[in-house]
C-alpha cells in the first residue's frame, strides 16, 4: 500500500486520498463513507483478548493543540561544554543508526551522560562540569514538560479547556471500557508528562501500576496482578471485577519519579499536574533524582533498573496470542520498542493498529511486517478530533445501544414472519 497523505487500511478495505473535502456537505459524505469501513473494524479489533495501547509524544501534542497550548519541544540544545561537538556527533550517529533521522534532545542526553560517566573514570574534575551542564538542561527540559501541562490545565479559553478534556477522556474510554471479565487495557507510553493520569482522573478510571503505597508510593519489582473487585449486594462468595480499571506502564520514566540514593529506592512524588517550575518537590539536580530516560541505542541499556522490569512488562503483555497493540502519536523512533513490536507480530494471531499523522519511520517499519496483521490510519484519519468524533467505536460497555440493536433485530424478524394482510377475509394466512 502506498502511503498517501490521508489513508486507511482496515481489514480488506483500503482508501488513500491526497486531499480531504472542505465543503461541509462533501466532508460529511466523505466521513460517513469512511466510517462505515473503519468503525466496525476497530470495534472488532478492540474486543481482542489482550488489548494494549502505546502512546507517544504526538498524543500530548494533539491534546495541547486542542487546548491552545504548545507541546514540549524535543529540539537539540547546547550544553556549553568543551565536549559539545563530540556529544552532538555521537547523538547524530546513533540516531542515524536507529533509523530515526536527525537527533533530538534525548539523544543528546544519552551521549552527554555517557561522556560524564567516562570522565568520572579518567578525569573526575571535568566530569563535574559536564554533570552541571546536564543538570541545567534537564531542569530546562522538565520545566518545558511542566509548561505543557500548565498550558493544558490552565488555558484561559473555557471552550478549548472543555474540548480538550472531552477529547482526552473520550479517547481513553473508547479503549478502557471493556467488560470487567476481560483482561484490563494496558497502556504503555514513552512520555514523561502525566496527561494519561490526568485523563484517568477526569474519566474516573483506576490505574494499576508497579507503585505500591499511599503516602509515598514505592516502585516494586514484584509484578503482582492485583485487581479490584466487590461483592454485589445479596450475593456471598461471588466477587465481581470492577469496571474502569487499566494498567499503566511508563517505559521511559516519568516527571514525578525520583530515585533516592539513601535507600536505593524509586518513589513517585506528589507533584501537581502543571505545577510551577519552582515547586518544592522539583529536583535541583535532576540527573541524580528524576528518572528521565534517554532513547537507548544499545539493548544493554534497557537492563538497568527500573527499565528491565518495565520492558519485561511490555514484552509479556503484547507477545502472546490474540494480542492487539494500538499506537497513537508514536513515531517508531525507538528501536528497543520497535523490536518488541516485531517480535509480537511473529505470532500469527496478533495485530497492530497504527494511528499516525505522518511519518517515514512508520512506513519503513511497516515494510518489515505482513499487511494482514497491520491496520493503518494516517493523516486525517489519525487526527485526534476527527478520530474521536467519527471513527473510534463507542465504549464497549454501551449496553443501551447494544440492547437497542438487538431489539430492532428481533422486531425485524418478527415483522418479516407476520403474514401480510389479505384482501380476502376468507383466504387463510397459509
Amino acid at each position: 500500500m502506498a502511503w498517501e497523505k490521508h489513508s486507511y487500511r482496515v481489514g480488506s478495505s483500503i482508501g488513500g486520498f491526497d486531499t480531504i473535502p472542505t465543503a461541509p456537505d462533501e466532508l460529511a459524505t466523505f466521513i460517513n463513507a469512511s466510517r462505515k469501513q473503519i468503525e466496525p473494524w476497530l470495534s472488532a479489533v478492540f474486543q481482542a483478548e489482550h488489548l494494549n495501547l502505546l502512546i507517544g509524544n504526538g498524543f500530548t501534542s494533539a491534546i495541547a493543540a486542542a487546548a491552545g497550548a504548545s507541546g514540549t519541544g524535543m529540539s537539540k540544545v547546547a550544553f556549553g561544554t568543551p565536549f559539545d561537538t563530540a556529544i552532538n556527533a555521537n547523538a547524530d550517529a546513533t540516531a542515524k543508526a536507529m533509523g530515526r533521522g536527525e537527533a533530538n534532545i534525548e539523544d543528546q542526553f544519552r551521549s552527554a551522560m555517557a561522556v560524564e560517566e567516562g570522565l568520572n573514570v579518567i578525569e573526575p574534575s571535568k566530569a563535574v562540569d559536564v554533570k552541571k551542564a546536564i543538570d541545567a538542561q534537564l531542569k530546562t527540559f522538565l520545566d518545558s514538560v511542566l509548561a505543557t501541562e500548565r498550558g493544558i490545565a490552565n488555558t484561559t479559553d473555557n471552550n478549548k479547556k472543555l474540548d480538550s478534556e472531552q477529547l482526552l477522556t473520550s479517547f481513553l474510554l473508547s479503549f478502557a471500557s471493556r467488560a470487567a471479565s476481560r483482561e484490563r487495557l494496558h497502556i504503555f507510553t514513552s512520555n514523561y508528562d502525566r496527561l494519561i493520569e490526568r485523563g484517568c482522573d477526569l474519566a474516573g478510571l483506576r490505574i494499576i501500576d508497579r507503585f505500591v503505597g499511599a503516602l509515598n508510593p514505592i516502585f516494586r519489582s514484584t509484578r503482582v496482578d492485583v485487581d479490584m473487585h466487590y461483592n454485589p449486594p445479596g450475593i456471598r462468595g461471588e466477587p465481581r471485577f470492577m469496571e474502569g480499571v487499566i494498567r499503566l506502564t511508563k517505559l521511559h520514566g516519568s516527571l514525578d519519579w525520583h530515585f533516592y540514593n539513601t535507600d536505593r529506592r524509586m518513589r513517585r512524588i506528589a507533584i501537581p499536574f502543571g505545577a510551577p517550575s519552582d515547586h518544592t518537590d522539583m529536583p535541583k539536580q535532576p540527573i541524580d533524582t528524576v528518572m528521565v530516560y534517554p532513547n537507548p541505542a544499545k539493548d544493554v541499556e534497557t537492563t538497568e533498573y527500573p527499565y528491565a522490569e518495565l520492558f519485561r512488562d511490555f514484552a509479556a503483555a503484547i507477545c502472546r496470542p490474540n494480542s492487539v497493540v494500538v499506537t497513537y502519536g508514536y513515531g517508531f523512533g525507538d528501536d528497543h520498542i520497535n523490536r518488541v513490536l516485531l517480535d509480537m507480530l511473529a505470532i500469527p494471531s496478533t495485530h497492530l493498529v497504527i494511528m499516525i499523522r505522518s511519518g517515514k519511520r512508520a512506513e519503513d517499519f511497516c515494510k518489515q511486517t505482513r499487511d494482514a496483521q497491520v491496520s493503518l490510519l494516517v493523516g486525517h484519519f489519525a487526527d485526534l478530533t476527527a478520530l474521536v468524533q467519527n471513527y473510534l467505536p463507542k465504549p464497549a460497555l454501551d449496553y443501551i445501544t447494544g440492547r437497542w440493536t438487538e431489539l430492532l433485530k428481533q422486531r425485524a424478524i418478527s415483522d418479516s414472519s407476520t403474514p401480510a394482510a389479505s384482501s380476502s377475509p376468507s383466504t387463510p394466512p397459509f
